[in-house]
């Protein structure tokens, strides 16, 4: 019975990994996908080009319909903080594995 409880166990174990890493892969993909995106946000950002056109919202130069989620003043910012955060933790992840 004990061997028929470990596979059974093992068997759990090898289903639940393979969905992990399956979902990791396409999280990664995506990631790669975006990626060029993401720094285009960040140029965005860092270039005064944000900073420019959130003092035009600000001074009501906008449509008022126009999406700008982009224009608060954290989105971006937490975006860049939680981009930053993942990566440390991948390579905490990756340390761990060697």
């Amino acid at each position: 019975m004990e061997q028929i409880n470990r596979i059974r166990l093992m068997e759990e174990c090898l289903d639940e990994s393979r969905a992990a890493v399956d979902l990791l892969n396409d999280a990664l993909d995506y990631y790669f996908d975006v990626r060029s995106k993401y720094m285009a946000l960040v140029e965005y950002y860092d270039d005064g080009q944000w900073r420019r056109d959130f003092d035009d919202d600000e001074a009501g130069k906008l449509p008022p319909d126009l999406k700008r989620g982009v224009l608060s003043e954290d989105a971006v910012w937490n975006l860049i903080e939680d981009h930053r955060a993942a990566l440390e933790r991948m390579k905490e992840i990756l340390s761990s594995e060697e």
